[in-house]
C-alpha cells in the first residue's frame, strides 16, 4: 500500500498491532479493532470507540518514538458479507478510521476511554500521509510535556 512497509506484531504487549514505516524512515504505530456495530458520536461525525485504559496509556505515552494511533475497522454484521469476490473483482465492504492517542492526556477513568474517530479521517492512503505528518510534526517540534501514567 502506497510503498510503505507493514509490520504486523502477533503478540499485542505494547498496545500495537501494526507498525508502518516510510521509505525515509518514519514511522507510526496503530491498535487496530473492529466492529460491526458501531457507535456514532452525538454530533454524527465520528465513530466512538472505548479503548481500555491501558491500551490507552501505551498509545499516548510521551515516552513513544513511533506516533501511537488507534484504527477502527467498520465492517458489514454478516461474516460472509465482508468480501465479495467475483472472476475479475474483489471488493472489501469495509471502511477504517483512525484517531491520534499519542500526547493525549491522562484519564481519572481506570476502565476505558472514549476515542472519537472523525469519519472524514479514512485509513486510506491520505489518511496514511495525514498519520505520518503528525509524526513529522512530533519529531521536530518534541513531545508535549505529559506525565506518563
Amino acid at each position: 500500500m502506497g510503498g510503505y512497509t507493514l509490520g504486523k506484531w502477533e503478540v499485542d504487549k505494547d498496545g500495537v498491532d501494526l507498525s508502518v514505516k516510510r521509505a525515509d524512515g518514519l514511522t507510526f504505530e496503530l491498535q487496530m479493532k473492529c466492529t460491526y456495530s458501531p457507535k456514532i458520536s452525538a454530533q454524527g461525525s465520528a465513530y466512538t470507540y472505548n479503548l481500555d485504559i491501558p491500551t490507552y496509556d501505551k498509545l499516548r505515552a510521551c515516552t513513544r518514538t513511533s506516533v501511537g494511533f488507534l484504527g477502527l475497522v467498520v465492517v458489514p454484521p454478516g461474516l460472509e458479507d465482508w468480501m465479495l469476490h467475483s472472476e475479475d473483482e474483489l471488493i472489501l465492504r469495509c471502511a477504517g478510521y483512525w484517531a491520534k492517542i499519542q500526547d493525549s492526556p491522562p484519564v481519572e477513568n481506570k476502565t476505558s476511554k472514549a476515542i472519537h474517530l472523525p469519519m472524514e479521517q479514512r485509513i486510506d492512503l491520505t489518511g496514511f500521509e495525514e498519520m505520518f505528518n503528525h509524526a513529522m510534526h512530533r519529531l521536530m517540534h518534541g513531545a508535549q510535556a505529559v506525565t506518563v501514567a
